[in-house]
C-alpha cells in the first residue's frame, strides 16, 4: 500500500541571540488535540508550494515575521500521528533570521520566547523529546527519522543522519 502522509513543516525561530526559541503554547481551543502542549510553528504544506515557501507562510500565518534564513534540519514520518490516525510527514527548520516583530499569540495559543535549554522542561509530545536535540545541536548533517504513533502515543523513535 502506498504511503500517501499527509505533507507539513515545523519550524523553530530562534532569537537573534540564539538563546531562545520562538514556540507556541496551544492553549487557545479546547477541541485541540495538542491542547496545553509547546509546539513549534508550521502546518499543511498547500499543492503550489515548496517546503521552503510553505515554512515561510506558516511563520507569516502564525507569528506575523518573514523568516530570511532558514535551515532544513531534518525530516521524520510520523505515521499514525493524526487525529484520526492519519499519516503526517514534517519537514523541520531551524529559523535564525526574520524580520518584523513576532505576534503576541495567534488562534492556537500563546506565542513564548523560551530558552533553548529549557525546552526539553515544558509540557511536549513525548516524540518531541526525541528529536528536538537534534535540531538545535551543532552537527551540520541532516536527521531523519520514523516516529509512529498508535492511540495518541509514540511507539517508537528511529533516526539516521547524513
Amino acid at each position: 500500500m502506498p504511503y500517501t502522509p499527509i505533507l507539513a513543516t515545523l519550524g523553530y525561530i530562534l532569537s537573534p541571540d540564539r538563546r531562545q526559541v520562538l514556540l507556541v503554547h496551544r492553549n487557545a481551543r479546547d477541541d485541540d488535540q495538542h491542547l496545553g502542549k509547546y509546539n513549534g510553528l508550521g502546518g499543511k504544506l498547500e499543492a503550489d508550494e515548496d517546503v521552503v515557501a510553505g515554512m515561510r507562510r506558516e511563520i507569516m500565518e502564525e507569528a506575523g515575521i518573514d523568516c530570511s534564513d532558514l535551515q532544513l534540519r531534518g525530516t521524520i514520518s510520523w505515521p499514525g500521528f493524526g487525529k484520526q490516525g492519519e499519516d503526517w510527514f514534517g519537514f523541520v527548520f531551524l529559523i535564525t533570521g526574520f524580520t518584523g516583530t513576532p505576534l503576541a499569540s495567534n488562534p492556537e495559543g500563546t506565542l513564548e520566547w523560551v530558552d533553548v535549554e529549557r525546552i526539553l522542561e515544558l509540557p511536549l509530545w513525548d516524540g518531541d523529546r526525541q528529536f528536538l536535540p537534534l535540531v538545535f545541536d551543532a552537527d551540520p548533517r541532516a536527521f531523519h527519522g520514523v516516529m509512529p504513533y498508535r492511540d495518541g502515543k509514540m511507539v517508537s523513535w528511529a533516526v539516521s543522519r547524513i
